[in-house]
């Protein structure tokens, strides 16, 4: 785990939890024992253990290895600090990736001369909206084509499929934002649009 302390988290959540090690391991229905030697870490839980363990508090996997960061919501974040969810082609740069019940993402996106996010249009539950930055995209929605330059912006339905283009020869950067989250920590499922 990279020098991860899973001990210590397990007992600082199940601490901050209020559950003693019995009534922790009552819940996740594993033996006592394992629960001590686990925060001991005299034994590494196998993925399986470690969500039901976690299940009973209840935290996320994510949560769990977030670590601190979870229990101070952090308030600014460098350019640095946002998590990258691009495909290797067009850039999308998640603000807040680790937050806890994030109720919404936002993402600073960057889509090169040519980028596309497909001719499959995207659809999923929620609605977004954005603002043009710089450059130009072209967005269609719902069968209508519009082509949107710094200034413009947009908010619609996500249900409706959707397509982003970059049609011209300049970069074309956008902040957006959607609701509900539809990804958290950078975790390879297909991107928001």
């Amino acid at each position: 785990m990279g020098g991860f302390d899973v001990g210590a988290r397990l007992k600082q959540l199940r601490l901050r939890a209020a559950l003693s090690q019995r009534e922790l391991a009552k819940r996740a229905g594993v033996t006592n024992s394992t629960i001590s030697l686990i925060e001991q870490n005299s034994v590494s839980p196998s993925v399986s253990s470690l969500k039901k363990i976690l299940d009973a508090m209840p935290v996320s996997i994510s949560e769990f290895f977030a670590g601190e960061q979870t229990s101070q919501e952090q308030v600014f974040y460098r350019a640095s600090e946002l998590t990258e969810i691009g495909d290797g082609q067009l850039s999308w740069r998640l603000v807040g990736a680790r937050r806890p019940n994030r109720s919404m993402s936002i993402i600073y996106e960057r889509y090169p001369p040519g980028a596309d996010t497909g001719a499959d249009m995207l659809e999923h539950d929620g609605e977004e909206g954005g603002v043009v930055v710089a450059g130009t995209i072209e967005l269609t929605v719902d069968g209508e084509a519009r082509l949107l330059t710094a200034g413009d912006a947009y908010y619609f339905d996500s249900r409706l499929p959707h397509r982003f283009r970059n049609v011209s020869d300049s970069e074309c950067v956008i902040v957006s934002a959607n609701n509900p989250p539809s990804f958290s920590d950078g975790s390879g499922e297909r991107h928001h649009h």
